[in-house]
């Protein structure tokens, strides 16, 4: 398989996908002529890691390492090293702004992992933080039947027969951003993993920043007290490019005949 590489320049046309809708609403991300510097997320974050620190981005080749882990650095230091001109730690400052308190509780997560099985041996609770951190997707829903429709790869009853409920009874918040990196080049094949969250139907009427601290709290809640990420077994895989409003083409229902992509869900034999 092609390994996936994003642009090399910054560009505008590459974030005016329907799933960048949220960025642009909340950080005009569409105005940007450039690559922003690490300063610019300044404005827009409000969180304090769980070693009581701020957090705040700096230029990854400023950073010393150490022979610490990146998870590490940050819960030391509160400095989130960050890359210039790369559109992964882009994406990442901008899901710190949006989720500071499951950011923090997940970088506290990681180092408790690494103090009882070292930096070699991941956990499985590290391996489900990391996907999760990379390629999750937050489904809020006020109806218990979606998480039965599409935990069960029923596309086109999700996607098209139920399609007018997108917004009020369900909608998705990008949490993993290697998600939106690969967004800025969107293909076929491209799946994130959806972890469900009950709301009460009137989420869906609040704006958007509203509904982000609601669901960074209610997140918190469920990886600190429910353990919803001790394993992978929570997360369900997402077609991205299915998702209504993230992909143009997904308005002609026939794009969800590829099975190569919608995958039906694998049948176990008893």
């Amino acid at each position: 398989m092609k390994r996936f590489t994003p642009p090399e320049q910054f560009q505008v046309t590459s974030i005016n996908g329907g799933a960048f809708e949220h960025l642009r609403q909340l950080f005009k991300i569409d105005q940007l002529t450039d690559w922003p510097e690490p300063a610019y997320f300044t404005p827009y974050l409000n969180a304090i890691n769980a070693n009581n620190l701020p957090i705040r981005f700096v230029d990854d080749a400023k950073v010393d390492f150490a022979e610490r882990y990146y998870e590490q650095v940050i819960f030391e230091t509160g400095d989130v090293p960050t890359r210039q001109q790369n559109w992964h730690d882009l994406f990442g400052g901008f899901i710190w702004c949006l989720f500071p308190k499951t950011k923090a509780l997940i970088n506290q997560r990681h180092v408790d992992e690494i103090a009882v099985h070292g930096l070699k041996q991941r956990s499985k609770h590290r391996n489900a933080l990391t996907l999760f951190d990379e390629c999750g997707v937050v489904l809020a829903i006020s109806d218990s039947n979606w998480k039965e429709c599409l935990r069960d790869h029923q596309w086109k009853t999700a996607f098209i027969t139920h399609r007018e409920q997108w917004g009020k009874t369900i909608a998705p918040f990008m949490f993993g951003h290697a998600n939106y990196e690969m967004l800025t080049k969107p293909y076929i094949g491209l799946t994130g993993k959806a972890l469900f969250v009950n709301v009460p139907d009137e989420i869906f009427c609040k704006d958007l920043v509203t509904q982000y601290q609601y669901l960074d709290q209610r997140l918190y809640e469920m990886i600190k007290t429910d353990d919803c990420l001790a394993d992978n077994k929570q997360l369900s895989p997402l077609p991205l490019l299915g998702v209504p409003g993230w992909c143009d083409e997904n308005n002609n229902p026939s794009f969800y005949d590829n099975t190569d992509y919608f995958r039906p869900k694998r049948r176990t034999r008893k």
